[in-house]
């Protein structure tokens, strides 16, 4: 392998266009619905990739969202206007991941990204400068630096903006001109960058973390907003954390995927501590401070297969996951300490079928 070639067997996070090339080309292949301008494939199109389906030519398209179909189809119809896209919802509701894949399908690319953060500048939005050249020649063409968002602008294609509620309020206000006027001007050069046919923007924001800085009503204006739920039911949440679990474990070269009884046991002890009450309905429980997401029931149950893997049997067991549970319940010492205690005697130990559950669980507590 030379240095300008990518072996993509051996990067430990693909892209979705890298990873799910093959499923792109083969709903390219079938597709002969209208397609809006500059777009890779219709409509109908990017809603079968995202939730999956059988082509007519035999491909599986495997499902990336488990949920209702109709926010996609809003999501994707958004994108097909004028209007920005705002995916909001707690953590864990798979915003990124929507987005990421729906950038892929537009616009055969993802990559065109801004990731927010209390540090985020104005030129991570806008453009910046190669300072050298500035210095050397003066504002011009040739020492701009354009910003994902700028790229996208002249691709006609869709940028994405990671945890938008997480930049800067001033930084944000930056996108008005954008996508109110779909244009960029760069006075220093007495110029303006026009965005093409095709140019839209994604951006994902949740209104339960801390360091959050509300949009201004001007923003949000300017967003359609779908908000992504948590999985509606049990088997939907074990469906995707089984099959999230499964593909990072491949690129991790784990040797084998978890029982589907481990994982199911991870996401009802989430779901009973995230709802306040047991699945029957009979016993109301406190809360922890934590959201509880699915993205951590992945994490939980991918960190135990590794520890089974390197310092077990290689088979998932209570004592893998008891620790990463622990770890994603208590976050305030003192507050989700109680929680989880009350949650192991009140719960926990009355279901025979979990008292190896039970036993790791205090062991890993102390």
């Amino acid at each position: 392998m030379t240095d300008n070639v990518i072996d993509e067997q051996n990067l430990l996070r693909p892209h979705a266009e890298q990873q799910y090339a093959h499923e792109l080309a083969a709903l390219a292949r079938v597709d002969d619905r209208p397609r809006p301008p500059s777009w890779q494939l219709s409509p109908w199109a990017v809603v079968t990739y995202l939730l999956g389906g059988e082509l007519a030519d035999g491909t599986v398209v495997s499902p990336k969202y488990v949920g209702p179909r109709r926010l996609m189809e809003v999501a994707v119809a958004t994108l097909a206007t004028d209007r920005a896209l705002l995916l909001l919802g707690v953590p864990g509701t798979a915003k990124t991941w929507v987005s990421e894949h729906l950038a892929a399908a537009i616009s055969g690319t993802s990559t065109r990204l801004v990731q927010g953060t209390a540090g985020t500048a104005e030129e991570a939005v806008r453009y910046g400068w190669n300072y050298a050249r500035l210095l050397a020649e003066g504002p011009t063409p040739a020492a701009l630096v354009p910003s994902p968002v700028m790229t996208a602008m002249r691709d006609g294609a869709v940028a994405r903006i990671e945890e938008l509620t997480r930049i800067p309020a001033d930084v944000q206000d930056a996108l008005i001109t954008i996508l109110s006027e779909k244009t960029l001007p760069v006075p220093e050069l007495g110029i303006e960058v026009q965005a093409t046919k095709g140019f839209n923007v994604i951006a994902t924001a949740n209104d339960r973390d801390r360091g959050v800085n509300d949009l201004s009503s001007a923003l949000r204006r300017r967003f359609n907003t779908v908000v992504l739920p948590l999985p509606a039911s049990e088997d939907d949440e074990v469906e995707i954390v089984a099959r999230r679990v499964a593909q990072l474990g491949s690129a991790l070269e784990l040797p084998q995927a978890p029982a589907a009884e481990e994982i199911r046991r991870v996401v009802t002890v989430f779901r009973e501590l995230r709802r306040g009450v047991t699945t029957d309905g009979r016993t109301k429980l406190k809360s922890p401070s934590g959201t509880l997401s699915t993205a951590e029931a992945i994490s939980v149950v991918t960190n135990g297969l590794a520890l089974s893997a390197h310092f077990g049997d290689g088979v998932l067991r209570s004592a893998d996951v008891a620790a990463g549970i622990l770890g994603a319940v208590i976050k305030d010492p003192v507050a989700d300490t109680v929680v989880w205690d009350e949650y192991l005697e009140a719960v926990v130990r009355g279901r025979p079928e979990w008292a190896d559950f039970y036993r790791a669980c205090r062991e890993v507590a102390g």
